[in-house]
């Protein structure tokens, strides 16, 4: 009975095995996907060059970076998925160490300690950690059985709070708190079961006054009471948020109109092209110009968590699930914080705000979405 039921299935197995395989899929793209970067970025362009003011080095350095990211995506999107949960604890080890060497030589600005220089090249070893974090996480917990012992959240937390600590330390608020986000994302992707959840809610809950005591500092904790009463120090602390509000309410429903926004175009609007470029969006295109930008966003999020729906193992699930909602924190932290919901800890609007490194990255991310998107399906027998 068996045998004759195994020969009934082979044909339509061998069929299935016969599919031609699309030109897309061949080189490893996924069309809708695509699709939504390349409008996002073009969009971001757009405003981009009216955040720049007089001159336009920002979007010249934007394109260069955008091309480049986009080779970084198609070349992520080659690698297959088992050879990426083999080298992701070796990925995951060099960002960790790039950290260690930032806090030992790194050089900075502003107080703050965060790039490495070698050979004239200047960059973040905190972007590489936006990567290898989600995929050791999603290489650990794949190779288990889900959902995870309580002995493998504590292994899944050390890894995901050792890099975090680092970055804390150069100080970093904002990546540290995106770089933590990615790791629980994982978790949660695994299966978690909701007493850990429940749980985890409550120790957070309980640690809010040691943090603001005893790991928060003197500006951040300005930060957080600025996001209350921003009116409180109108011409300091308070300064970007009133100006960010105005910029966005007096653009209206359909705006003023392309390069014509006062709040920025007269600089009253700091960090236009970067952290504040969606007040910027919504002074000159209104509201209707931020529902197309957010229209864009949910179209990329819906097909990444539809990727990871589809995918075909534990790992690919995982980590397509870091990706999508991590893209969707970078979102909801920006525009919290230039609404004033949520306190300035320096997140750019992803793919849109300038940026170097960060659209490398974040297009590397997508890269390998499209490597779990167009990974043949195994047929079952």
């Amino acid at each position: 009975m068996v045998q004759q039921d195994f020969q009934r299935r082979m044909p339509e197995a061998s069929r299935d095995l016969r599919k031609p395989v699309g030109f897309w899929q061949r080189i490893h793209i996924d069309i809708p996907l695509l699709f939504g970067l390349l409008a996002l970025t073009a969009y971001g362009l757009i405003v981009l060059y009216s955040a720049s003011g007089e001159t336009k080095f920002y979007v010249q350095r934007q394109a260069v970076f955008i091309a480049l990211g986009y080779v970084a995506m198609f070349t992520a999107a080659q690698f297959k998925m088992s050879f990426l949960q083999r080298w992701s604890p070796w990925f995951y080890l060099g960002g960790v160490g790039l950290l260690a060497l930032v806090l030992v030589m790194g050089s900075g600005a502003k107080g703050a300690q965060r790039w490495l220089s070698l050979g004239g090249f200047r960059f973040q070893p905190s972007e590489i950690i936006k990567l290898a974090v989600p995929m050791m996480v999603a290489a650990y917990l794949g190779a288990r059985v889900l959902p995870p012992s309580f002995k493998h959240i504590v292994v899944s937390l050390m890894i995901v709070g050792l890099p975090t600590v680092l970055i804390l330390e150069q100080p970093d608020l904002g990546t540290s708190l995106l770089i933590a986000a990615s790791g629980l994302i994982g978790l949660f992707f695994s299966g978690l079961r909701w007493r850990y959840i429940l749980g985890a809610t409550f120790l957070a809950l309980m640690s809010a006054w040691p943090m603001w005591q005893f790991v928060l500092r003197d500006y951040q904790k300005q930060r957080i009471l600025t996001m209350f009463n921003p009116e409180a120090d109108k011409l300091g602390a308070g300064w970007n948020i009133i100006q960010s509000k105005t910029a966005i309410g007096s653009g209206g429903i359909y705006g003023k109109g392309w390069m014509n926004g006062t709040q920025s175009q007269l600089n009253f609007l700091p960090e236009s092209h970067t952290d504040f470029i969606i007040a910027v969006l919504a002074e000159e295109f209104g509201l209707l110009g931020v529902l197309l930008l957010l229209l864009i966003y949910l179209f990329i999020l819906g097909r990444g968590l539809l990727i990871a729906a589809r995918a075909q193992s534990s790992f690919n699930r995982i980590l397509a699930g870091c990706i999508t909602f991590t893209f969707f924190v970078y979102i909801f932290v920006n525009i919290g914080m230039v609404t004033g919901l949520l306190p300035v800890v320096g997140v750019p609007l992803p793919l849109v705000s300038h940026g170097g490194t960060a659209i490398v990255t974040l297009l590397t991310g997508f890269g390998l979405l499209m490597a779990i998107s167009t990974e043949r399906r195994k047929v079952s027998i």
